[in-house]
């Protein structure tokens, strides 16, 4: 969820920054909460993860993949949510 968001000037650059401040606790209770209740880790179709968009989006440009590329961007998801760094978003601790 996104709690602020400043348009700073960086002058030795000299261009404009946009800063975005993000609280990503209420996505890890979300995960946490589908979790315990055990939504998503029987059948077929498994949930993975509850990963915040604006979170993606800062992994794909980590990894220097477009947002319109979906098949690189969901290996990056992938690599980055199967790593233990993000444990906290996933609600099927399985492997995909």
């Amino acid at each position: 969820m996104k709690i602020g968001e400043q348009v700073l000037f960086d002058h030795s650059d000299n261009k404009v920054v946009v800063k975005k401040t993000h609280d990503i606790n209420p996505e890890m209770h979300r995960a946490q909460m589908l979790r315990d209740a055990g939504c998503g880790q029987t059948g077929e179709s498994r949930l993975v993860g509850s990963i915040p968009l604006n979170m993606i989006e800062e992994w794909c440009k980590e990894a220097g993949v477009k947002w319109s590329d979906t098949a690189a961007r969901a290996e990056v998801v992938k690599r980055k949510i199967l790593s233990g760094e993000f444990d906290k978003f996933r609600v099927w601790k399985g492997t995909y």
